[in-house]
């Protein structure tokens, strides 16, 4: 970016309810001085957000640009230097943006789990981002910060401990508060309807590899006799772990991201690096739990899947816009353990853990902090560009300021 831009950041989609949560988090911890604008459909709506803000907002920009409008959401991205944008789904209004911050330098940030769309942006925009020096950095929320953060963490220490790489690696959701964002529930719907259609989408999706770079250099396809990656789908107990395991609603999202890092790093974390995420209950009761969630997700699955059923679910579900209580956002949680072993059979576990409702509170600091350090950060971000993850596109900075807002990215050695 050798051009002046008018904002350090702008946060497109500040009137929707996650988006409202990360305008409120930035007028509260952006560093003074910062430039930062609301971006949306609406001006009479931004003005409102930015005044309900208070005068840490007073001197804030205000951008008008629909998301099918091309010709605007170009000349917003030429005004930034950092984009996060909460306006999903993504697969529906992302493109454009995404393709605008690529062409023109400018660094993005989303929250979008939809494989399908990541992978997308991965075929068509990261040759042009590469060259423009832009990074387009998916996945900036609950999905997939934890996730691969956590294991960019705990290779960096296991690394800086026992010089070795990662082999077995299982991410375990260990507690959790929170409601599921209506955003969420969207993008879901997109992705299935997309999956049903087209037969191709859905080899896509269900293959554990598929934002790799190269998927000719993957594990399953270099390791003779590699037995193959997937999805955990029934309860299982792991002496290895001491808990109880049933399936993770996010991990067919997550788990392609890790990889992802692990292969846009030369597979740092390994050749032979497995990765799964999961559910993990210990205790008495754990394998009445693991059974009760697995059946859950089971139901909620088979019901998405299938138009007459969703439609009924949809009168239940929350819309895009909807949210949580103030009160239920701030007494939500989650605490994950990601434990590995190394080649020797060394043990380490990388503990996450953030206070806050996961979809909505912890989200909107995951995604303010992911702008601030894409706009600020400069020189102390990895030098690399091009369709990333917030491992490879942030990497320690973004852990740093996640710290500094009482996140936990721990690791400690296990038998």
């Amino acid at each position: 970016m050798t051009q002046a831009r008018a904002y350090d950041v702008v946060l497109y989609g500040a009137t929707g309810f996650v988006g409202r949560l990360t305008a409120d988090y930035l007028a509260r911890h952006a560093p003074p001085g910062t430039r930062v604008a609301l971006a949306g459909r609406s001006a009479d709506k931004l003005d409102r957000v930015r005044t309900d803000l208070g005068p840490a907002a007073s001197r804030w920009g205000v951008i008008t640009a629909d998301a099918a409008d091309e010709s605007a959401v170009r000349a917003m991205a030429d005004q930034a230097t950092a984009i996060a944008t909460t306006v999903g789904p993504y697969a529906a209004y992302g493109f454009p943006l995404a393709s605008a911050c690529a062409e023109a330098g400018t660094h993005y940030a989303d929250l979008t789990g939809e494989v399908l769309f990541m992978r997308r942006t991965a075929e068509e925009l990261h040759d042009r981002a590469a060259a423009t020096g832009a990074r387009i950095v998916h996945a900036c929320g609950f999905d997939s910060i934890p996730s691969d953060l956590g294991v960019f963490v705990l290779h960096d220490e296991v690394r800086r401990q026992a010089g070795e790489e990662l082999t077995d690696t299982t991410f375990a959701v260990t507690g959790t508060r929170g409601g599921v964002s209506g955003g969420t529930i969207d993008s879901m719907r997109t992705q299935l309807a997309e999956m049903a259609s087209n037969p191709a989408a859905a080899r896509i999706v269900n293959d554990t590899y598929a934002l790799s770079p190269s998927r000719d250099k993957e594990p399953d396809v270099i390791n003779p006799g590699w037995p193959s990656e997937r999805d955990l789908r029934g309860v299982v107990r792991d002496t290895d772990l001491g808990m109880w395991l049933a399936p993770f609603v996010m991990a067919a999202t997550n788990t392609r991201v890790v990889r992802r890092s692990n292969a846009l790093q030369g597979w740092a974390y390994g050749q032979r690096f497995r990765y799964r995420e999961v559910m993990g209950f210990r205790g008495s009761a754990a394998p009445i739990a693991a059974t009760a969630v697995t059946g859950g997700l089971a139901a909620f699955a088979g019901a998405m899947a299938l138009p007459a059923t969703r439609k009924l679910l949809d009168r239940f579900l929350p819309e895009p816009g909807e949210g949580p209580s103030e009160r239920t956002r701030n007494n939500g949680y989650f605490r994950i353990e990601i434990a590995t072993r190394t080649p020797s059979g060394d043990g380490y576990v990388a503990d996450v853990a953030a206070q806050g409702d996961p979809g909505y509170a912890a989200t909107a600091v995951m995604l303010g902090e992911a702008a601030l350090s894409l706009a600020l950060d400069g020189d102390a971000l990895p030098a690399r560009a091009g369709v990333l993850t917030p491992a490879t596109g942030i990497g320690m900075p973004l852990v740093e300021r996640l710290r500094a807002q009482q996140f936990t990215f721990a690791v400690r050695q296990r038998r």
